[in-house]
Parts: C-alpha cells; structure tokens; sequence
C-alpha cells in the first residue's frame, strides 16, 4: 500500500511541475511526464521494453487537456499565431501517425535515444546566447516547408512532448518573438497529443506485458493522476511566462532539457 501511495505522490507532483512548465515554456508538460513516469513504471517491475511505450502514450493522454488549458491562457494574452496554425495544423497531424507508427515497431530504447538527443540538441541552441539569431525573417511559406510540421508532429509523438521542445526554437530561428512562438508551441500540442494518444490506443491493444488500468499503451492511472494537475497549474505557468526576459525564459527551458536529456541517456544505454 505504501509503495502505491508513494506512486501515487509522484504522479500528482509531475502533473504539478509539468502543468507550470506547459504554461511557462508551451512544452505540454511531456518532458518532464515521459522521464518520470518511465522510472516510476520499472519501480512496478514493467517490462523495460515497452516502458517508454507507456510513459510516452500516457503522456500524450495528459497533454490533451493541457494543450488546451494553456492554449487558453496565452489566446488571453494574444500570443498565438493563429494564421500559422492553420497553415502547419494537418502537417503536425500527419506526421504525428507516423510517428505512433514507428513507436509501435521499435524498442523502449531507442525511443529514449529519440529522446535524449532531441532533448540535447534543443537545449544546446536555447542555452546558447543567439537571441539575435536567426535563419529567415519570417516563417517559410513554400511547399517544401511543410516538411517542418511534419517532422515536428513525427518526432514529437516518439518522443511523447507537444511539440513545443522543437516548435519553439524552429519558430524563434524563423524570427518569431519567444512569448509568441511559446503559446503558438502550446497551440500545436493539441495537433500531436489527439493522433499519437489514439495511434497508442489501437497499436497497444491486446500486449500481455501491459500493466494494470491501461488502454492500450495509456495507463489510465497515470492520466488520471497527472491530467487534472497539468489543466491546474498550467495558467499559473503562462502568467510566469509573461513576467520574465527573453533570456531567462530561453535559459530555463535549456536547461530542463539538459538535465532530462542526460536522463535519458542512460535509459537508452542501460543494458
């Protein structure tokens, strides 16, 4: 019983501490979720083969309601870029099937090796003092840009985040201001959470291995747990958003990166 209650405690802290970082940083909160969750599953004994399986599906559950709550916040502050939404929506869409996809025929390791180095790299170009820094003066509008959306729904949905971890940096090295490219991230979670939730669903029916309470790869208790403390804190985190620096909002957001990447780094590693 202790060991659930303890369980339990985790689960409503990481909704907690994602909720802030959703509003703070437009990540949806799948950053800090997947890491935690995924350790917290092989205190249950969990086949470590479909560990980030679950930890990423269940992820994507808890950003549904998240994406929402914080999308709502920033609309408030009129910080999403609504004309580039519509623009990159079914890209983000199309690539997040593809993503469940290939989750589905791979290995937990390698999802944490997707994982960790995304993670690296993004938190490399927003610790580094490039504010100034950018590629174009505006978001491309070509045929061949759609690849960006469709990258980004794909390697969001393996990684189990909303996609602000890639949208954000993307946006801000197209020009975009950090506070507008963080609620436009917010936005776009909810184009990656509601495919890759379904993709897991369906591609996790009937697995032996899967724990107790799952639909599919979502673990039910975890959702449950984790979703109501996400929509709760997540305003709290995009009120916090707008009181900071463009410098200190791109310096936390790197260096949660960092320090969940080198988790993960592990994770892939572990033998």
């Amino acid at each position: 019983m202790t060991e659930y209650l303890l369980l339990g405690s985790i689960m409503l802290l990481t909704g907690l501490v994602s909720g802030v970082l959703a509003g703070l940083l437009g990540i949806g909160g799948g950053i800090v979720i997947v890491p935690v969750l995924e350790a917290a599953l092989a205190t249950q004994g969990v086949d470590p083969a479909i560990r980030m399986h679950i930890a990423v599906a269940t992820s994507l559950a808890t950003i549904i309601p998240t994406s929402i709550a914080s999308s709502r916040a920033h609309h408030q502050r009129n910080s999403i870029d609504l004309d580039l939404v519509k623009r990159w929506a079914i890209f983000v869409l199309l690539g997040a099937f593809l993503g469940t996809f290939i989750a589905a025929q791979v290995d937990s390791r390698v999802l944490a090796a997707v994982f960790a180095v995304v993670a690296l790299l993004v938190a490399i170009k927003m610790m580094l003092p490039l504010e100034g820094v950018t590629l174009t003066d505006g978001v491309p509008r070509t045929a061949i840009a759609s690849i960006i959306p469709f990258s980004i729904g794909t390697i969001a949905t393996m990684m189990g985040i909303g996609g602000g971890a890639l949208t954000v940096p993307v946006l801000t090295l197209c020009g975009e201001k950090i506070h507008r490219a963080v609620g436009t991230a917010a936005l776009f979670g909810l184009a990656v959470s509601l495919p890759g939730t379904i993709g897991y669903i369906v591609t996790g029916q009937g697995d032996p291995r899967l724990p107790v309470a799952s639909f599919g790869y979502v673990n039910l208790i975890g959702l449950f747990l984790i979703a109501p403390m996400t929509i709760f804190s997540a305003p709290l985190g995009a009120k916090i958003a707008h009181a900071l620096t463009r410098r200190h909002l791109s310096l936390i957001f790197g260096s949660f990166l960092l320090l969940i990447s080198v988790r993960m780094f592990f994770r892939a590693t572990a033998v």
